[in-house]
Parts: C-alpha cells; sequence; structure tokens
C-alpha cells in the first residue's frame, strides 16, 4: 500500500498562518498610522489626526487582507 503524501497546502498551516497575520494586519496599521497620527498631531497642535491616522490604518490592512486572502 502506498501512503498518503501530506502536501502543504492540505496540514493546516494556511489556515493558522492566516489566523496570526490577519490580526498582526490590523494592529500593525494602527499602531503605524495611528503613531504617525499622532506625532502629527503633537507636531501642528491638530487633535483630529491621530484619529484619522487610526481609521486610515485599518482601512488599509483590511485592504490588504482582502488582497491577500479574500481571492
Amino acid at each position: 500500500m502506498s501512503e498518503k503524501k501530506i502536501r502543504p497546502e492540505d496540514d493546516g498551516r494556511d489556515f493558522a498562518n492566516a489566523a496570526w497575520s490577519i490580526p498582526s494586519y490590523l494592529l500593525s496599521g494602527m499602531i503605524l498610522y495611528g503613531g504617525a497620527g499622532w506625532l502629527l498631531s503633537q507636531w501642528t497642535g491638530v487633535v483630529a489626526f491621530m484619529p484619522i491616522g487610526l481609521i486610515l490604518g485599518v482601512a488599509l490592512a483590511v485592504y490588504l487582507v482582502y488582497r491577500k486572502y479574500g481571492r
């Protein structure tokens, strides 16, 4: 009898990788763009840049997740 060979796409690692990378994209987008917005707020004195940065970071992260895993 021949043994069934396990292919990389059948062993469940793709799902585990996606499960870790999706929240990582979201958190890093919020941290990166929220931090840039906070720095810009501190520099200019306009408080609205931090929330704009957070929203922009989440929106770009969702777009990246869609491009990578949504197709």
